[in-house]
Parts: structure tokens; C-alpha cells; sequence
């Protein structure tokens, strides 16, 4: 009797415990705790749909027809998607494992699209070809070394990088014409990682290279493509200066170069600096707050810029001849980024999300002031419109927030019915400024 006593006290726990271990989550198996107690498997199952949310960022313009290339997952691995037309489907065009990581257009006639993508997240970035008519991909770098960063000449047929290829450290300066990846070739070795190209020259003989030391500290070089000879634009002087941390571009002209800097300042403003003169002039002296990001548009009359206002990303348009700022509808305080012109008008895809709802694409048409929604991402089955809001800034102040990815790949989202202006849920819908 005893015996069976003792059998039973033993076996007890283990049934009893077994559907205890179900109801609770246990720890990794590379985790160790210590007098944390158990997670109930309700609460972790009641927190999975936070975790469940979707985006859509903004990558690129189709050159000719008003059509948006966006990343997004439906699965577990965000893949590159095509949207026609706002509020509509979201044709998924690659089908990796691993996610994309950014994608865009050829110039001209968009027959085909360049993307990065790594394999299990090793960040050893390669370039693939994804042609439209096909669907069919190819490699376009070695498939070993670690190739990032992209951006592509006016002509549309060449396309610059940066590239480990010769000695597996350094980041040199590569250009190929995608169409025909054997005239890949190596531009400008360099020391180091912190290269990155910026622009071509209207003539597509330069390239603007950036090269970072450090947050506080880095210059711009011109790099002439036929010879590999780099010249530095910005020479260092009695204090380290930031240049080219929210972009630089040609002007249209050729003439200079549009460029952030904090020199002389406490922010990173939008500068101007001639050429010929090296002379500057500065843009955005209105706004007192760093700029993260510019785009200089097609005709080369308007910049659109995103100032981070106490975090806050805020979109603005300024006269390139004066730095005088143009009205634009009053949006929610969230985040903007990869701000993109079309290259067939004046309007403007970026990336936006808010508190109250994930990253997606919109647009802005600057002539009409018409603001349109084109992605509508899940939120796990979540109501966006019951999240707390963010606290609202000054009514005075034209503003626009920001989200965040690029589209040239590491350097550096949905809908469903067809639905013009349609809104973030609970903030605004499309606005016409008169």
C-alpha cells in the first residue's frame, strides 16, 4: 500500500504539470532566467497581433507611368511588390527567402529593376536584375562580397556602387550597366567603409562620392568615372564638419551641388555651394532644426526636404532659387522618408507612419496640393483608431512626419480597394491647397 502511495506521489506532478507547461511559454534555449516567473501563454498570444503589424515602404517611381515599386511581407520575409494605382492590389514581384532590402527603376523605360537582398542575414548584400516582361532574375555581383548603396546615372545606363570585391574590407567604387553585367568594373579604390555614392553629373562623367568619419565629421569627393581620379569637394578646415549626412545632389545645371551641412551651425541645414566660387548659400536658415533628407525636383525648381522636429519628421518644399517655403497640407505627427519625385511631374511618393498607423506610401501632387494614400497596411486585426494618439504640435506650423527605408538598398507595407485620398485611419484624408 505504501508502495502504490509513493507511485503516486511521484507520478502526480508530472501529469498534473503538463498542461501547467502548456499554458505558460518557457524561455529560449540560449536564455537563462532567474526568479522571473512564468509568462502565461494567454498573454503572450494576446500580444503576438502587436507583433503581427505590416508596412509598406516607398521605394520607387516607375519612370513613365504613375505606378510605385513598395517592400512589404505577407509572409515572413519583406519581398518587393508593384502598386498601380492607389488603394490598389499589391502585386508581389520576388519570392526569396530572405527579405529585399531595397529596389529601384531603370531610368527611361523601367524594362527592368535593380535590388539588393543578403542571404540569412549576413549583410553581405548582392545586386539582382529583376526584368518587368519576365519576371526572370539575375545576379549581378559575385555572390560573395558585401555590395551596397546604388544610384543610377541620367542616362539610365550605368548604375554605381560600393563593393568589397577586391580584398573583401574595403568599399571601392564599382559601375556596371546592369543590362549586361560584364562591363562591371572598378572605378576608385578606397580605404574603408564609410564611401558611398550620392549623384552623377547632368553629363554623367562625375560621380559625388560622401565619405563619413564619423557623425561629426565627413566630406564629399568628386570622382570622374572614366579616369578613377577623385577630387575633395570639401576640405576640412580649423573645426570638423558634417557634409552630405541628409544628401547632396547636382544642381540641374551642373553648377553645384545642393548639400546638408552643420558648418557654422548647431543643425544640419540645406546649403547651396557653387562650384567655380565655392561659395555658399544656405536654404533652409528658416528652420531651425537638422535636415534629414532632401530631393531636388525634376525641373530643378523645388527641393523637398524632411527636418526631424523634436523627433518628429516633418515634410516641407522650398524654392531652389530661394529657399522660400511653399504651402503644404497639414499633416499628423509621425514619420517621413524616402522622399521621391516623380520624373514625369511634380509629385512627390514618400514612406509615412504615425501612432496610429503602420509605414505606408502616399503621394503629394504639388499644383493641386492633393494628398493620396496608396498602401493600407494590417495591424494584426488591431483598430489603428483606438491607439493613443501622439500629443499635437503647434497648429501654426505646416507640418508633415516620417517613416523610414531607402531605396537603393542598404546604404538603407497595403490596399485593397481602388480609393483616391484615401485616409490615415483617424488622423486626415486628402487635402487641395488653393
Amino acid at each position: 500500500m505504501m508502495t502504490k502511495l509513493l507511485r503516486l506521489l511521484l507520478v502526480a506532478p508530472l501529469v498534473g504539470g503538463a498542461p501547467l507547461l502548456a499554458q505558460t511559454v518557457p524561455p529560449g534555449d540560449n536564455l537563462v532566467t532567474d526568479g522571473v516567473p512564468p509568462v502565461p501563454a494567454s498573454i503572450a498570444e494576446a500580444a503576438r497581433r502587436y507583433s503581427e503589424f505590416r508596412s509598406a515602404a516607398f521605394w520607387d517611381w516607375h519612370p513613365t507611368r504613375r505606378e510605385m515599386l513598395v517592400g512589404t511581407r505577407f509572409g515572413d520575409a519583406q519581398q518587393l511588390h508593384r502598386v498601380r494605382l492607389p488603394g490598389g492590389a499589391r502585386t508581389q514581384l520576388t519570392f526569396f527567402a530572405d527579405p529585399v532590402s531595397g529596389a529601384s527603376y531603370q531610368p527611361g523605360e523601367g524594362r527592368y529593376i535593380v535590388l539588393s537582398k543578403d542571404v540569412g542575414g549576413g549583410e553581405f548584400f548582392q545586386k539582382y536584375r529583376y526584368d518587368v516582361a519576365t519576371g526572370d532574375v539575375t545576379l549581378l555581383t559575385d555572390g560573395k562580397s558585401r555590395n551596397v548603396g546604388g544610384v543610377w546615372s541620367h542616362a539610365g545606363n550605368r548604375y554605381a556602387y560600393m563593393s568589397t570585391r577586391r580584398n573583401g574590407r574595403d568599399l571601392d567604387l564599382w559601375v556596371m550597366d546592369p543590362a549586361d553585367p560584364r562591363t562591371d568594373r572598378l572605378v576608385v579604390e578606397l580605404t574603408g567603409g564609410g564611401f558611398a555614392p550620392l549623384d552623377w553629373s547632368p553629363d554623367d562623367r562625375t560621380l559625388l562620392l560622401h565619405q563619413a568619419i564619423s557623425v561629426n565629421e565627413s566630406y564629399l569627393w568628386l570622382a570622374d568615372v572614366a579616369t578613377g581620379v577623385k577630387t575633395l569637394l570639401t576640405r576640412p578646415g580649423t573645426d570638423t564638419v558634417a557634409y552630405g549626412g541628409g544628401g547632396a545632389q547636382f544642381s540641374r545645371d551642373g553648377k553645384g551641388i545642393y548639400l546638408t551641412t552643420d558648418q557654422g551651425s548647431e543643425v544640419r541645414r540645406l546649403a547651396y555651394l557653387e562650384l567655380l566660387g565655392k561659395r555658399y548659400r544656405f536654404l533652409s536658415d528658416r528652420l531651425p532644426w537638422d535636415v534629414d533628407e532632401f530631393a531636388l525636383s525634376p525641373d530643378g525648381r523645388w527641393i523637398a526636404l524632411v527636418t526631424n522636429e523634436d523627433g518628429v519628421g516633418v515634410l516641407h518644399v522650398l524654392s531652389a532659387a530661394t529657399g522660400a517655403e511653399r504651402r503644404l497640407p497639414k499633416l499628423p505627427t509621425g514619420l517621413v522618408g524616402n522622399v521621391t519625385w516623380r520624373r514625369s511631374g511634380a509629385e512627390l511618393g514618400f514612406s509615412f507612419g504615425s501612432a496610429r498607423s503602420p509605414e505606408d506610401a502616399y503621394s503629394l501632387d504639388l499644383p493641386t496640393g492633393r494628398l493620396t494614400r496608396w498602401t493600407e497596411s494590417e495591424s494584426g486585426g488591431l483598430d489603428p483608431t483606438d491607439f493613443a494618439a501622439t500629443a499635437a504640435r503647434s497648429p501654426a506650423s505646416s507640418i508633415c512626419p516620417r517613416p523610414a527605408s531607402r531605396a537603393g538598398g542598404p546604404s538603407s507595407s497595403t490596399s485593397t480597394a481602388a480609393r483616391k485620398g484615401s485616409h490615415v485611419p483617424g488622423s486626415w484624408a486628402a487635402t487641395t491647397i488653393t
